[in-house]
């Protein structure tokens, strides 16, 4: 078979549902940025929607397989999850005062929990059908081993004890400490995914396996990107009030704020498979983001 028939016999299978998530997210982003007054309350949902099933119908173009097309159930569970994870971060930020929603105030306090919550859900599905999409390229399967992190039982309780430190000075001193938010819960949850016999990314790295680590890392990337930007323009959208580090923006966050991505996916993943672990879910083939 020649190249170019190789490449056409790729393309026919990208699947219904990507295409479908193409077109919503050019509809509502269109939308999104030109109708004048509130409008992102009801369009942010099926802008990320349709940026989730763009992106899982991706890498099942490149895998054959995918979040969706693994488990409709499962799928389905992770924007679930996701709308309870963030609340849990929103109310982190009621210390914090990080950031804030302008034009939130146009809506009765129920119906801003509600129009909020539906947005909430697609942050966890992004987050891993993008980390999902660049592990299947082959540069990050390439990537040589890396620094090892034990998963014995003296570096958890290391790891442990600082996430627990990290959030007691966070909410103590939160103008100092703001940034341990999107560190220090991942601290605390691998730890109990390691003792609970979960999946966690130290079965990785005890190994001086990177991959995971740096897909999730480019997945949440590639993620804030889209975040920020389609953010810019949206009205009610978030406004960053963070003491330091407040220059370099692009779009509306500051450059350095852009690293507290990174933990962030770390956190994500670690509470996905302790809440999954608990519900009597231990599989650790669900969320694909290494081959090795």
């Amino acid at each position: 078979m020649s190249e170019q028939a190789g490449i056409q016999t790729r393309a026919h299978t990208f699947p219904l549902h990507g295409w479908l998530g193409i077109g919503m997210a050019a509809l509502f982003w269109t939308l999104n940025w030109s109708l004048p007054g509130p409008r992102t309350h009801w369009g942010f949902f099926p802008l990320w929607l349709g940026y989730c099933l763009t992106v899982d119908g991706l890498v099942y173009l490149r895998r054959q397989t995918s979040l969706l097309t693994r488990s409709r159930r499962k799928y389905i569970g992770l924007f679930l999850l996701s709308a309870l994870v963030w609340w849990l971060f929103e109310a982190i930020n009621t210390r914090l005062q990080n950031w804030h929603y302008a034009g939130g105030e146009l809506f009765p306090r129920f119906e801003f929990f509600t129009w909020a919550s539906l947005s909430f859900t697609t942050v966890i599905p992004a987050v891993f059908g993008s980390a999902e999409l660049v592990s299947s390229f082959a540069w990050v399967q390439r990537l040589r081993r890396g620094p090892v992190v034990h998963s014995d039982r003296r570096t958890a309780l290391g790891f442990f004890v600082t996430g627990w430190l990290m959030l007691a000075v966070m909410l103590i001193w939160p103008r100092l400490f703001f940034p341990f938010v999107w560190i220090s819960i991942y601290f605390i949850t691998e730890p109990l995914n390691i003792w609970l016999g979960y999946p966690n990314l130290a079965r990785w790295t005890e190994k001086g396996d990177w991959r995971p680590v740096i897909a999730l890392w480019c997945g949440v990337l590639l993620t804030a990107i889209f975040w920020e930007m389609w953010n810019y323009f949206s009205y009610p959208k978030w406004v960053y009030h963070v003491p330091w580090g407040q220059f370099w923006h692009i779009f509306e966050m500051p450059l350095l704020g852009y690293g507290g991505y990174l933990p962030f996916a770390l956190e994500l993943y670690a509470i996905y498979h302790l809440a999954a672990g608990l519900l009597g879910n231990k599989n650790s083939s669900y969320v694909q983001i290494s081959r090795g």
